[in-house]
């Protein structure tokens, strides 16, 4: 038999629940536009004739896949809020609490930016240098270049390895609760320590995180679809 009970507590707490899933999937969001742009230049400094900007990418990317990611956020987190409160002392601004959700994304993007650089450099190199050097042949400009030939192939190549990124930090974001943000995971943990039925809520969070998933696999194959139109398949 069913206890009505055991899910009345769920209900009671699901405004709260649900502001925390919103939290989340900011986070993530957030996460990827900054891990992408920090991918696409690391990716450009691994291939570039820079010997310091390939040293610095390469330092980049072997630290962090290095590193436990629970660990990095640690140490980012407080890590960078000993260094910007050591530079306002050293301005006489005073102590600056940094915005967790702030150093949530910017922490995670800063991680996954690592994976994202190896992506983008390989999906760079898989393009044919023969149709771009046949584009500016054809007294196209580097812009329309880069647009009409290298990014809907790069983008081929390269969507598989976001898409699996993209996978993996949602999932990651669950981290941002050590650092005292109000995701839904800590949400969770209060609703628990609460009602004293934690399995409940923490069951909650897995569906939510499951949806979201499944969600992101159905509209990257939608995607994988659109940019592989007119290539053939072995």
């Amino acid at each position: 038999m069913v206890n009505l009970e055991y899910f009345s507590f769920i209900i009671d707490y699901l405004p709260i629940f649900f502001e925390g899933a919103i939290v989340t999937i900011n986070v993530a969001v957030c996460s990827l536009v900054f891990a992408v742009s920090l991918g696409i230049l690391g990716a450009l400094a691994k291939l570039s004739k820079s010997r310091i900007l390939n040293y610095i990418a390469q330092i980049y990317t072997t630290v962090i896949r290095g590193i436990p990611d629970l660990v990095l956020m640690l140490l980012i987190y407080f890590g960078g809020q000993k260094l910007v409160n050591l530079m306002t002392t050293a301005m006489d601004i005073g102590y600056v609490d940094i915005n967790p959700f702030i150093a949530g994304f910017l922490t995670i993007g800063f991680i996954f930016g690592a994976y994202m650089a190896e992506t983008f450099r390989g999906a760079f190199l898989a393009v044919d240098k023969g149709q771009l050097e046949a584009g500016f042949a054809y007294g196209m400009s580097k812009a329309q270049v880069f647009f009409k030939i290298m990014f809907p192939q790069m983008a081929r190549h390269a969507l598989p390895g976001l898409g699996n990124n993209w996978l993996v930090l949602v999932k990651s974001t669950a981290l941002v609760s050590i650092i005292g943000l109000d995701d839904m995971v800590r949400k969770a943990n209060i609703a628990g320590g609460s009602t004293q039925k934690p399995f409940a809520f923490y069951f909650l969070v897995a569906i939510v995180f499951l949806v979201l998933t499944s969600i992101s696999i159905f509209i990257l194959g939608k995607l994988e679809r659109k940019y592989s139109i007119g290539v053939r398949k072995v």
